[in-house]
């Protein structure tokens, strides 16, 4: 068949037949080319859970075999949660965005249930409560709370965008919202999730065009609030003064963030290479959590940081483009769930990362996809499956909208003609010679002729030919359809270009 269509386009095709094939097999081509997915956001996601297990294995050898006499015991337990991260992300995958517009006040709940669970019922670990245990499972609800949280805030701009850009209360009203759920995550007490989710809500309001004068009021009013945290708590205090002269204690206050600081020197630009750090040694505490960037640095150097920096960067840049493009096709809650999971990512890897490197006070955030822990190696792998499928919706909204309206059209096709024929039984007429042309005349509303005669045996042979073009349809695949298609204009073109 493809070489008889080329045969065809090489003997008889105008210019007008070149450029009218050559845009048609462009556009079939590209849809044929067109992955259904975003590759790219996964491969980066992939990569980054391999640099993870890498390096954490490398930084966790010496504290496991101490601890479980078993250098690998918390590799063996990373490799399962990327396992079983990869599998909720799978999952999340199939589920239409409409659940999570239809689920989020739902899922709002059972954040504050989670958050209310482990003040009751929460396992203590260094003085903070945030964990449930479930058996085998320990969850960090703080971590699934704001995957939630922004989820809710999505549909809430969408619900009521007209009140957060024109009034006061509605700009409030996801502010009361944010307030509850940072009054339970202080009780743990977890600041660092706090700041973050609410850098996070402060970036989406802005871009969902709340008013400038309330966003800096908002920004000042948060400022306040975490200084008066810091300042009226002890422990946060002596954070931030070891943060700010940390070679003034050394083996007390500032021992892990000099112990950091000196694994970002040694690292020099190239690294001490793989499974070659000193501060693993149990000289940083935390090597494989919350300061995991450190031992990388220190084995692979500025470049191995930089590296990963870019992948998160082009993960965070590409959640923004999604998110913008889901807005320019109307799908608002699309757009502002995407721009928060990359406000979300961007602003927790700065603070880990500064935190590690001395610009920050320490907190305990992990960096996204690559630090030890369940809990956020799970979330955070299904908010990139969240991206992919709001990416895969964009890509397929047309596909599946041309898909319904002809299914409609089948449909209306199969049916009026069985109610035609049941309501109105045919009807035989005699015709004589002189009146050839009164169905002609009855339907066009023309004056019989030999021109209208021609013109009404053409529309008998067109509606023939469709109607045989419609049965052919429900027989034969999509592509040769398309193909079918595409001949017959080409054919078209070319009789009307030989006729002219």
């Amino acid at each position: 068949m493809m070489t008889a269509a080329k045969a065809f386009k090489s003997t008889n095709a105008s210019p007008a037949d070149t450029k009218l094939s050559a845009l048609f097999a462009a556009r079939h081509d590209e849809k044929n080319l067109q992955s259904p997915y975003d590759i790219g956001l996964i491969i980066v996601a992939l990569a980054l859970m391999t640099i993870g297990i890498i390096i954490v294995t490398s930084a966790s050898m010496p504290v496991a075999e101490r601890i479980h006499d078993n250098p690998f015991y918390f590799a063996i337990r990373h490799g399962i949660y990327i396992v079983g991260a990869i599998i909720a992300a799978m999952v999340v995958l199939e589920l239409p965005m409409q659940f999570w517009r239809k689920a989020n006040p739902y899922l709002l709940l059972a954040a504050i249930g989670l958050l209310v669970a482990v003040l009751l019922v929460g396992r203590t670990v260094n003085g903070s409560t945030r964990w449930l245990a479930l058996g085998p499972i320990t969850i960090q609800a703080a971590e699934p709370a704001k995957l939630f949280f922004f989820t809710y805030l999505a549909g809430y701009l969408v619900r009521r965008y007209e009140e957060v850009t024109e009034n006061l209360k509605g700009f409030i009203k996801p502010l009361v919202v944010f307030f509850a759920l940072a009054m339970l995550l202080l009780l743990q007490p977890d600041l660092g999730t706090v700041v973050v989710m609410f850098a996070t809500t402060i970036g989406l309001l802005f871009l969902a065009g709340a008013r400038l004068w309330q966003f800096f009021a908002l920004v000042f009013a948060g400022v306040l609030a975490v200084v008066a945290l810091i300042v009226f708590e002890e422990y946060r205090m002596k954070r931030v003064t070891s943060f700010l002269d940390p070679w003034a204690d050394p083996f007390g206050a500032g021992y892990q963030l000099t112990q950091s600081l000196m694994a970002y020197g040694r690292g020099n630009w190239f690294g001490q290479g793989l499974g070659n750090s000193l501060q693993k040694l149990e000289f940083l505490p935390e090597a494989h959590t919350d300061f995991v960037m450190a031992i990388l640095a220190e084995e692979l150097g500025f470049v191995g940081v930089l590296a990963v920096l870019g992948l998160i960067l082009w993960m965070v840049v590409r959640a923004l483009q999604i998110g913008n493009k889901a807005l320019l096709k109307s799908r608002p809650f699309e757009g502002y769930l995407a721009y928060s999971v990359g406000i979300w990512f961007s602003f927790q890897t700065a603070v880990n990362i500064g935190a590690s490197a001395g610009i920050l006070p320490t907190k305990g955030l992990t960096l996204p996809l690559v630090s030890y822990g369940g809990s956020s190696l799970i979330v955070m792998s299904v908010a990139v499956a969240l991206l992919l499928r709001i990416d895969f919706e964009l890509r397929v909204d047309g596909v599946q909208a041309l898909g319904r309206g002809d299914n409609k059209k089948t449909s209306k096709v199969k049916a009026k003609p069985a109610a035609t024929s049941a309501a109105k039984p045919p009807v035989k007429t005699k015709h004589t010679n002189a009146e050839p042309f009164a169905d002609a005349e009855a339907d066009y509303n023309q004056v019989p002729s030999v021109e209208s005669d021609t013109e009404a045996q053409e529309s008998m042979l067109d509606d023939a030919q469709s109607k045989e073009a419609k049965k052919a349809s429900s027989t034969i695949s999509p592509e040769d359809e398309g193909k079918a298609g595409i001949k017959a204009i080409l054919a078209r073109v070319s009789k009307e270009a030989t006729n002219e």
